[in-house]
C-alpha cells in the first residue's frame, strides 16, 4: 500500500496511467474510492493521481486540524514525492472549494481545475444543515450510520457501495468531523476573480440546491466552462462516462 510518509501518520495515495497528472480530491467521510470509475476510464489517456486525505479511509490520524490549507499543502507534497512539478486539480463536492484554494494558493502548481457540484462558501439552509448534521454525527461516533446513508447515495452498484463503505469506515470520527466544520465556513468567493487558470465546471441538471453555486462560479471565474449534466449530485458515480468524456475534452483543449 504506498503510503506519503512524513505527512500526518501516512497519506494513502495511488498513481494509474501515464500522461497529464490529474489530482482528484474528495469530500468528508468519502474516500479515494469515490473515484473508482475516473481511475479506470481516464488512466488510459492521463496519470490519475487518487489520494485518502488525512483521518480518511487508509490515511493515518491527523493530530492538527483538518483544514483545506492543510489538505492543499498534502496535495502539493505528493506532488513534489511523485517529481510532479504541475497538475489538474480535480475536486467532488466539497472538494471542490479545495481545488479552488490550490488555484488560488499553488497556481505556480496547477494546470487548471475541475470542480464537480462544487461550491465557493455554503450559504442556503439546505446545504448548511447537511452539513451541520455530518459533522455533528461524526462527533457522537454515529459514523457507521453517516457511511451508510453517504456510501448508499454515492453508490450505483453493490459492489462500489460495498467498496466505498467499507472504506469510508476506516476514517478517524474526529478528523472527519474537523473536514465538515471548515467546509461550512470557508469562502472564497471574493477572490474568484483572481483565478485566471482555465476551470472546468460539472453540475447535475436535478441538483437544484447547487445551480446558484454553479452560477457563482460561472459569473465570477474569468476562464472557464459549464457543463451541466443530466444527474443529481452524485457525478463521479452516477455519470461517470460522460463525466469522464466532459473532463478528457477539457483536457485536451489545454494541451493544444
Amino acid at each position: 500500500m504506498p503510503l506519503l510518509d512524513g505527512v500526518g501518520d501516512g497519506i494513502y495515495y495511488r498513481v494509474n496511467g501515464e500522461g497529464t497528472p490529474l489530482v482528484f480530491i474528495h469530500p468528508p467521510l468519502l474516500t479515494s474510492s469515490n473515484f473508482t470509475y475516473q481511475v479506470e476510464g481516464l488512466s488510459q489517456k492521463y496519470k490519475v493521481i487518487t489520494f485518502d486525505v488525512r483521518g480518511h479511509g487508509r490515511s493515518g490520524f491527523s493530530e492538527e486540524p483538518i483544514t483545506y490549507r492543510m489538505i492543499v499543502n498534502d496535495i502539493i507534497q505528493l506532488l513534489d514525492h511523485l517529481q510532479l512539478e504541475k497538475a489538474i486539480f480535480c475536486g467532488y463536492s466539497t472538494g471542490g472549494s479545495i481545488v479552488l484554494e490550490c488555484l488560488l494558493t499553488q497556481r505556480e502548481r496547477a494546470l487548471g481545475g475541475v470542480i464537480i457540484s462544487g461550491m465557493s462558501e455554503v450559504r442556503d439552509f439546505y446545504n448548511e444543515k447537511r452539513i451541520s448534521i455530518a459533522t455533528f454525527l461524526s462527533k457522537v461516533r454515529a459514523k457507521r450510520l453517516l457511511a451508510l446513508a453517504i456510501s448508499l447515495g454515492n453508490s450505483n452498484s453493490k459492489e462500489i457501495f460495498k467498496k466505498m463503505y467499507r472504506e469510508s469506515l476506516k476514517g478517524n470520527a474526529r478528523n472527519i468531523a474537523q473536514y465538515c466544520q471548515y467546509s461550512l465556513h470557508y469562502n472564497c468567493t471574493q477572490q474568484l476573480s483572481t483565478i485566471d487558470l482555465p476551470v472546468l465546471l460539472v453540475y447535475g441538471h436535478k441538483d437544484k440546491f447547487f445551480h446558484r453555486y454553479a452560477k457563482i462560479l460561472h459569473e465570477k471565474l474569468p476562464n472557464n466552462q459549464l457543463r451541466i449534466i443530466d444527474e443529481k449530485h452524485q457525478i463521479p458515480t452516477k455519470s461517470a462516462k460522460e463525466l469522464n468524456q466532459v473532463i478528457d475534452e477539457f483536457v485536451a483543449k489545454i494541451q493544444d
